[in-house]
């Protein structure tokens, strides 16, 4: 793939270019020339879209298909295709599948059903067999087919001793076991945060309590293993301050947020819309301000989409019987640019690749071209106009948000919308 990139504002500190309006020639799937203005002696195509900027390509480490087993939510093809249009050149996606992904044999399904498309996707592989919490799945044999990480997505793990285990064994081979961070006993039936709304809706409540001891526990087993720890999608401020604490005793730990656990709180259930009943449970003002401060000193390495496509028979339900999740993707920079500098959006979007073992590709002459682009000023409507995943939860429908993706150009190939 030749192409011209013209007039493009590059967002990347690692580039020579940083902050710089500039041409951008690739060549084969390489950069090969920025300069301020480049002539087109070849007649390459050119690229002109209004107010262009380019970064290196985003990162999602939490993200959902239905294939293999539940295609009818989303399959791999088009959840990649959802990936590209919405800025992603690189995805984590979750073991939740049917089967789950708990073995060489699963792993390898997936990447061969990714080979060749423009997003990389990095396999998790489940920590334990069939996500049930039990034994430990098959981790080093899905380490060499190409797993990234370990994680039974949003199951928590009620043995303390299996978490012990699972920090000293990959521990060998460095590889990165995630703990979800909740303790079930206390969240019991909640499907809510607990708190005077939910009291007020007549919901059960789960409260932060749950999320806290669960950390506590992990963090406490992590410092006895020297293992190596991610915690997904925290989402209150007790959490955030464990963390904290945990970072300034060097404990090899990171940790992630969902985009919406940052932009809604709690009252937003008060119309029982279950496009809102998410895992965790939105929280309140006082959390949210707390996750935004943790993204902003760096306790918090990386955010989310936590893009998990549900039918349409998994939503339009009781509120109490509807299935956890919302997708993300397709919002997930308009609404993180809304709430943060573009400059900071960018960083969470790019930062978790490192420590999921992922190169990050700077803007400079010489490296594969691995880019989003994007308009970080424009506002829109989200609607359903914008969602391209084949299920159309989608927590942030109608909302007003700030920037607009034009698509990337990564792995030879480029993808606009």
């Amino acid at each position: 793939m030749n192409v011209l990139v013209k007039s493009a504002t590059i967002v990347d500190p690692k580039s020579d270019f940083h902050n710089q309006t500039v041409d951008i020639l690739i060549e084969k799937g390489t950069i090969s020339q920025i300069s301020k203005r480049i002539q087109n002696p070849k007649n390459y195509k050119e690229l002109r879209l209004n107010n262009l900027h380019v970064s290196q390509g985003w990162f999602d480490s939490s993200v959902s298909f239905g294939e293999p087993g539940y295609e009818e939510r989303e399959t791999i093809d088009n959840g990649l295709k959802t990936a590209a249009q919405s800025g992603f050149t690189s995805v984590a996606v979750n073991a939740n599948t049917n089967p789950v992904v708990d073995s060489y044999a699963n792993i390898a399904f997936l990447k061969s059903k990714a080979a060749n498309h423009p997003v990389n996707l990095y396999p998790i592989g489940a920590l334990t067999k069939h996500s049930d919490g039990v034994d430990l799945a098959e981790l080093f044999d899905m380490k060499t087919a190409g797993s990234v990480a370990y994680y039974d997505y949003q199951k928590p793990v009620s043995n303390p001793n299996l978490m012990k285990i699972a920090l000293q064994y990959a521990s060998n081979f460095d590889g990165l076991v995630c703990s979800f961070p909740q303790e079930s006993r206390i969240s019991g039936l909640g499907v809510m945060n607990e708190n005077i709304t939910s009291t007020s809706l007549g919901l059960k409540g789960n409260p932060a309590l749950a999320e806290a001891l669960q950390i506590t526990r992990d963090l406490s087993i992590l410092e006895y293993t020297e293992g190596k720890l991610h915690i997904p999608t925290i989402s209150t401020a007790k959490s955030v301050e464990l963390i904290r604490d945990a970072k300034q005793k060097k404990l090899n730990v990171t940790c992630s947020v969902a985009i919406h656990n940052l932009f809604y709180t709690d009252e937003q259930l008060v119309t029982f819309n279950t496009n809102f009943k998410v895992l965790p449970p939105l929280r309140t003002q006082n959390d949210i301000n707390a996750l935004i401060d943790g993204i902003k000193d760096g306790t918090i390495d990386m955010v989310t989409s936590d893009h998990n496509p549900l039918d349409i028979e998994h939503k339009k339900v009781e509120f109490d019987y509807a299935k956890y999740g919302t997708i993300g993707l397709e919002s997930a920079f308009g609404a993180l640019n809304t709430l943060l500098t573009t400059k900071k959006t960018i960083e969470v979007l790019t930062k978790g690749k490192q420590r999921f073992g992922i190169d990050a590709i700077p803007v400079a002459i010489g490296n594969q071209a691995n880019l989003s682009l994007f308009d970080p000023t424009s506002s829109y409507t989200f609607s359903s106009e914008n969602i391209f995943s084949t299920s159309k939860n989608a927590i942030f429908e109608g909302e007003e948000l700030k920037g607009i993706v034009y698509g990337i150009i990564a792995n030879n190939q480029m993808i606009l919308n």
